[in-house]
């Protein structure tokens, strides 16, 4: 369950209080809008990167805004598309006067939301870009046609990092299409997420089973299995994703086990351990692999997979140094 909130309505206004309060040092509201930026404001001169998407995903997506990140994010109720009105709201928050990339993972209501917050700002004369996430594997066979899960964080870190570093609005964009390209993701669950002053959770997994291939937002994976070892586990998720490798990607990738709410840390060491020897044995160059939480769902207990192959071009970007809130490396 989910157990400390107020009103259950207010609950995304409650949390960007206390998140801008906890971080001031790094973030602040986007003035009148359900957003944060980076403290300080825009930087002039500079692409602004915009990540967004519901609430109750954290660390996406206010906490990956910050210095060599993203710029700023706006924020939809609980596993909701933030409105048109305030993705326009925060995009301008956001813009430099170089321009904007919204990024977002791709679900039917943020592309009707963030394309309607396109289309004032593009009036207003600001040129606004779209990079859209379609890493998870389990969505559909076509490429295009997927959902943005945790690979979300890798096409953010590239955005962020080409837009810090001045580069022109059409090479971040198109930086952060390529990350896009060659992420691939596939997740699991053990059992549903409830929401805030909800009794029942959104979904259930019957004792002794997991669901393969559902959704951070409660969506129903392709199948169900049989509860299996962590090395099990690991292999099914090393299967799932490099069968989606794509084919005009280098050897060398980022490599993230990310938990999805309920998932003790521990727990996902133990299954990097047997992903790590199976991706080592693929023929893959594992660099700087991460395991955490980077796209949650609320308390749903599970993880996911995520393989990002990068050249040196897109190396040096997710080397790039970061500050935020729920990320900070220097290189």
């Amino acid at each position: 369950m989910t157990y400390l909130f107020n009103d259950p309505i207010n609950f995304r206004e409650d949390m960007i209080e206390g998140y801008v309060a906890a971080y001031s040092r790094m973030v602040e509201r986007i003035p009148d809008a359900s957003g944060v930026r980076i403290a300080g404001g825009a930087h002039k001169g500079k692409v602004g990167v915009l990540v967004g998407g519901g609430s109750g995903h954290y660390p996406a997506f206010c906490g990956m805004v910050g210095r060599g990140f993203a710029t700023g994010a706006v924020i939809g109720d609980v596993f909701t598309s933030p409105p048109g009105e305030q993705c326009y709201r925060c995009g301008k928050g956001v813009d430099g006067g170089a321009g904007v990339v919204f990024s977002y993972g791709r679900y039917s209501g943020d592309v009707m939301n963030f394309s309607m917050g396109e289309m004032r700002l593009e009036m207003e004369g600001i040129d606004v870009r779209q990079v859209i996430v379609t890493d998870d594997v389990a969505a559909s066979p076509n490429f295009d046609e997927r959902r943005g899960v945790a690979g979300d964080f890798y096409v953010f870190k590239a955005l962020g990092a080409s837009a810090w570093r001045g580069d022109s609005l059409d090479t971040v964009e198109a930086l952060g299409n390529r990350v896009n390209q060659w992420t691939r993701t596939f997740g699991i669950a053990f059992s549903g997420c409830t929401l805030p002053g909800k009794s029942e959770p959104l979904f259930t997994v019957a004792p002794g089973k997991m669901e393969l291939g559902m959704g951070i937002h409660g969506e129903p994976g392709i199948e169900t299995g049989d509860m299996a070892s962590a090395s099990e586990i690991a292999k099914l998720l090393v299967d799932k994703v490099l069968s989606d490798a794509p084919l005009d990607a280098p050897s060398r990738a980022a490599v993230m086990i990310n938990g999805l709410g309920a998932t003790k840390y521990e727990e996902m060491f133990v299954l990097y351990g047997s992903v790590h020897k199976l991706l080592q044995a693929a023929g893959i160059d594992i660099y700087k692999p991460l395991v955490g939480e980077f796209a949650t769902s609320l308390n749903m207990a599970g993880c996911s997979l995520t393989v990002s192959w990068m050249d040196a071009e897109l190396q040096a970007l997710y080397d790039y140094p970061v500050e935020s809130p729920a990320f900070t490396t220097w290189g």
